[in-house]
């Protein structure tokens, strides 16, 4: 059995397409949301079981405090240098995540539908998530935090593809 390694390398490239620089403020604030609902039931539970002078309490919010703080300001980054994504004539290429890393390369030809995701704070920072469903039993390919422009730009493009594509892309 032999492998052709030049057209492998040629399917599997280094998506250039970034999330939008707000991605980072983004994924800072969605982070800092949820820390900020963790530390607040921590504090209920300390203020409910009047424990508030105990060390073992104060330690273990200290090191929520820390927790936050290094997420907060470390993984938006990291994040924003791992997630990348690019859209071929022949392919669909995303690759995402920040401890887990995954790269999808998903065939145009299997793509079923495309939606957009725009939430409270992707509203307010103009930011839109693509959501490109194939024929995979890997589950849909997410291109996360693009400005709003962009984000229709490749929403109008796909479903022109997922439109004049014959058969049910499977």
């Amino acid at each position: 059995m032999s492998i052709v390694v030049g057209s492998i390398a040629a399917l599997v490239k280094e998506p250039s397409g970034r999330p939008s620089e707000r991605a980072i403020t983004f994924w800072a604030w969605n982070a800092a949301v949820g820390w900020a609902v963790f530390t607040g039931l921590q504090l209920l539970w300390m203020l409910l079981a009047d424990e508030w002078t105990q060390p073992l309490h104060l330690a273990g919010l200290g090191l929520t405090v820390i927790a936050a703080a290094i997420h907060v300001t470390v993984m938006p980054r990291w994040r924003y240098r791992v997630h990348r994504w690019e859209i071929t004539d022949d392919a669909i290429f995303v690759r995402s995540g920040w401890f887990t890393q995954e790269t999808r390369v998903a065939p145009i030809v299997r793509l079923q539908t495309v939606d957009s995701r725009r939430g409270f704070l992707h509203r307010l920072m103009g930011l839109t998530s693509v959501t490109i469903t194939t024929a995979s039993s890997a589950g849909a390919l997410t291109i996360h935090a693009l400005d709003d422009a962009v984000a229709a730009e490749v929403v109008a493009m796909l479903a022109e593809v997922a439109q004049h594509s014959e058969g049910d892309a499977t």
